[in-house]
């Protein structure tokens, strides 16, 4: 089994990593099943949390208006993984937003990973449920949902005790895999794309919960394109 990897875990203001993007981030760094180090922060996502977001995590937009943006914490966050292969709980869903991220900023990020979801699938088909939590509890394995630290440390808990029950004989099963997504580098928003965007919320008198300089080319766009699609030009 992988006795050295950094299990990682984000929350996210949605599923879409074209789209969504990232409001916490948890690591763990683990040597020999011990874990050594952590990395946690917020990330400011520049647009308001909607509900169910809010709902889910417990985080608000009071906590994310002084926190840096993905910008700042990318590298940091690349630089404390460093080498490790990753661990986590669907972690293709978590590589995709740091990949994404790291794409539009000319970093490189690619990964094998150990998807613990992937593991419980084949090693505990009788179950009824295979969530995060419900494993966990299961296994009496300390957990706090829907927050990024406590999460990628359940998740590594899980994957040192199914390695510990299910290692012997499902070996090829702990091996890890290249983590895939293609992503496609997005430009900033334009000057004329801003002026453009600031005119159609002017005239039909309507706000936005996007920090509008910190939009990319596409998303201005899809924006306008709601907006003239409700209002008109």
């Amino acid at each position: 089994m992988t006795e050295e990897y950094t299990a990682l875990d984000l929350e996210t203001t949605g599923l879409n990593p074209k789209k969504d993007k990232i409001i916490e981030i948890g690591a763990v760094k683990v040597r020999e099943g011990r874990i050594v180090d952590s990395f946690q922060c917020f990330v400011n996502p520049w647009r308001k949390l909607g509900e169910e977001t809010r709902l889910l995590t417990g985080i608000d937009d009071g906590m994310l208006q002084d926190a840096p943006g993905i910008e700042e914490v990318l590298e940091p966050l690349i630089d404390f993984i460093g080498e490790d292969v990753l661990v986590g709980h669907r972690i293709l869903f978590d590589y995709s937003f740091v990949k994404k991220a790291a794409v539009n900023r000319s970093l490189v990020f690619e990964k094998e990973g150990i998807d613990t979801l992937k593991l419980a699938r084949k090693l505990l088909p009788d179950l009824e449920s295979r969530k995060l939590g419900d494993l966990c509890n299961y296994y009496g394995i300390a957990h706090r949902a829907h927050r990024a630290l406590a999460d990628a440390e359940a998740s590594s808990g899980l994957y040192q005790k199914l390695a510990e029950l299910f290692y012997k004989g499902n070996e090829e099963a702990f091996m890890p895999r290249k983590l895939l997504f293609e992503a496609k580098k997005e430009m900033p928003v334009t000057k004329r794309q801003k002026e453009r965007l600031y005119k159609l919320l002017d005239r039909h008198r309507i706000t936005i919960e996007y920090q509008v300089d910190k939009l990319t080319k596409s998303e201005a766009d899809r924006i306008m394109d709601q907006i003239v699609a409700k209002y008109g030009r």
